[in-house]
């Protein structure tokens, strides 16, 4: 059975690499290219190979770092030789391309030769390439890359064209308008070199010479394309697509003093292309990345004095504070937030705009929107003043609307995508220190409740990712705040970590709040018997849902300060669970938590599940039967230890509610 309930690791021992060991088979694949091209068979098995070889390394891909270089050199070398057929050519790209998409571009860049003999001979290759061929992508890629390393070259690009008249007499482009000129053309395309169109246009149009000469003309362009496109179209939604690219990777690396002109036309703009509205998952999240560039680009790039900074932080120094030692910690952050920033803002009326489609963007269907939203809500929050910014946390703990009847009756009023939003928002702001003191109040509530957040759906429930981004606040608050800022709620917030560390359904969850209960320890301190707990419910530990249930669960139950919340959680959450298989796991787990708290059991437990066990909703009712049994037979097991009578636990009305279950039932 608890091989059944054991859930797959991406985490094993064969996974983990120390060094790049295939070094040497991999210079001799690359040396070997020239006697392997002719020939489909042999060219196949190489590129096979080099693929095999690279993807081994795509989660620890800095253990190329050592070698790209020279595997680059060796490539290059290949493109270089005036001598090598297209095909060749075309094969070294293909693995130039492979070691960028494990590595990734950004640290790839840096490695291509970027000297003012490389501008002309990369720009006739380009000249060459047919964008339409959906064989030779991967050279159009990498050419595109490498000319956006080679436009960084310090010197103005009118000394490069000389005589503009070529010999057959023909007027020829300036090197500045070839180059525009090759960016328009591969941001329309539906390939990858799209991408690489865009990181060009950043690097280029914020030359110095550029910029003056034609950056307002290709913002033209770039607003006349999206204006004129439509994402209800294949044609229209790549032209979209290679339109946002570029615009985000020009307001990304661009200068604020550079961007900040265009940057209300860019913005009014993209509120008339209504991307919130598209059906297109990449568009919406482009836009959203957009939106909150241009918000970064509004308001000046400072960092809040207001916001809290935590001091020194020792994990020895944390483990050893207990108690009245943690208060000593304390320091004076009353006084600072009573202290008014001198400085004075001026923030434009398109923050608001901004902010208030980003917050809409929290609440988005797709999980890259919402976390391009909270992301943005962090970093702009971090330049606002602090009046400002807390209207925009109020705002933001408006996407956690509930209203509560009962301990295990809740009524959601926003979505579950909402809840996901605005903690991965909520997370966000924690670890920048935008969460001052005087919200945390109002904030764990929010998180205890997420941590929790199981909304039934059809025959099914919603809510994982809600539960694992309220692990990431967690995690954040451990690291964001001083101890004395977060022990009013350690207890509840160490109960809820336990929780779901030990009785959640999905093994994400479980291990998620695992690492949150274990930064806690480590960086707070404060948690009750917290190393103990962590070496029984680590990692590993928690990925085995029975053994949560039935062995992590009665250890834990065994510390005073656990056992209640415990029993509680199984009883208002668990055993009226959708899922048949949690309901049992939930009763065999009170029935081995009973000996930990018999008196509770019997006094308000039992009492509270005996109107259950007869109620009219199926999952509670045969919940409530299970766990009747299996704590009235953990009850009377604990009374026979004991020499005493069967019944000693039991008052006259409990004996007479399972009485009547018996009678219901039969």
């Amino acid at each position: 059975e608890e091989g059944e309930e054991r859930e797959p690791s991406a985490i094993s021992d064969r996974n983990i690499l120390d060094s790049f060991t295939e070094s040497r088979e991999v210079a001799e694949l690359i040396g070997n290219l020239r006697e392997v091209f002719g020939e489909l068979v042999t060219r196949e098995m190489a590129v096979e190979r080099f693929i095999g070889i690279m993807d081994k390394y795509q989660e620890q891909p800095h253990l190329l770092d050592r070698h790209l270089e020279g595997m680059m050199n060796s490539l290059l070398e290949i493109v270089r030789d005036s001598g090598s057929p297209p095909p060749l050519v075309h094969l070294a790209f293909k693995f130039l391309y492979i070691i960028t998409k494990v590595r990734g571009y950004k640290r790839f860049l840096p490695l291509f030769p970027h000297e003012v003999r490389d501008l002309q001979p990369v720009l006739d290759m380009l000249a060459k390439q047919n964008p339409r061929d959906t064989e030779t992508w991967e050279t159009r890629y990498m050419l595109l890359l490498w000319l956006s390393m080679i436009c960084l070259i310090p010197f103005d690009l009118a000394r490069f064209d000389g005589n503009l008249v070529s010999v057959e007499g023909q007027a020829r482009q300036p090197t500045m308008d070839r180059i525009l000129e090759i960016a328009k053309c591969y941001l329309v395309v539906s390939d990858k070199a799209r991408d690489a169109a865009a990181v060009l246009v950043s690097k280029f149009i914020v030359r110095p010479d550029v910029r003056q000469s034609r950056m307002a003309d290709f913002l033209d362009w770039v607003l006349s394309m999206l204006s004129k496109s439509s994402s209800q179209t294949m044609e229209g939604t790549v032209i979209v697509n290679g339109m946002l690219q570029a615009l985000a990777q020009l307001f990304k690396h661009g200068k604020r003093e550079d961007c900040l002109p265009y940057a209300a036309t860019v913005l009014e703009c993209l509120d008339n292309c209504k991307l919130s509205e598209s059906n297109q998952m990449v568009l919406r999240k482009l836009g959203m990345k957009l939106v909150q560039r241009l918000g970064l680009t509004f308001v000046k790039p400072k960092v809040a004095k207001w916001r809290y900074q935590r001091g020194s932080r020792s994990l020895a120094a944390n483990l050893q504070a207990q108690g009245a030692a943690v208060q000593n910690q304390k320091r004076e952050v009353a006084a600072a937030e009573a202290d008014d920033d001198d400085e004075e803002y001026d923030i434009p009326g398109e923050i608001e705009n901004v902010v208030e489609q980003l917050l809409v963007g929290l609440k988005d269907k797709d999980t890259i929107v919402r976390w391009s939203a909270a992301k943005g809500i962090g970093r702009i929050t971090g330049r606002l003043p602090k009046e400002l910014a807390d209207d925009v946390i109020g705002s933001l703990l408006d996407c956690f609307s509930f209203n509560k009847t009962s301990c295990s009756d809740i009524s959601f009023q926003e979505t579950d995508n909402a809840w996901h939003g605005g903690c991965l928002a909520l997370a966000e702001l924690g670890r920048r220190g935008l969460l001052l003191p005087s919200r945390i109040s109002d904030v764990v509530p929010v998180m205890l409740k997420a941590l929790t957040y199981d909304e039934k759906r059809g025959a099914c429930s919603v809510g994982s990712n809600v539960r694992d981004a309220a692990c990431y606040v967690c995690w954040a608050f451990a690291r964001a705040y001083e101890p004395a800022e977060l022990i009013p709620f350690i207890s509840h917030i160490s109960s809820a970590l336990v929780i779901a560390a030990v009785f959640d359904r999905d093994v994400n969850c479980r291990r998620a709040a695992s690492a949150a209960f274990q930064e806690n320890v480590g960086r707070q301190g404060t948690f009750p018997h917290g190393i103990d707990i962590l070496t029984a419910a680590d990692y590993f530990a928690v990925g085995n849902r029975v053994n949560c249930y039935l062995t992590i669960s009665v250890y834990i139950a065994g510390f005073s300060e656990y056992t209640q919340p415990m029993i509680d959680h199984l009883v208002n959450m668990k055993i009226n669970h959708w899922d048949s298989v949690i309901r049992e796991l939930s009763t065999k787990a009170l029935h081995n938590i009973t000996p930990q708290a018999p008196e509770y059991m019997a006094n308000v437990v039992l009492p509270r599940l005996l109107p259950l066990s007869v109620g009219s909703d199926l999952h509670t009712r045969h919940g409530a039967i299970l766990a009747c049994a299996e704590i009235t037979h953990a009850l009377c097991k604990l009374a026979q230890e004991n020499n005493r009578s069967v019944t000693y636990y039991f008052s006259e009305k409990s004996l007479e509610g399972l009485k009547q279950i018996h009678q219901e039932v039969c």
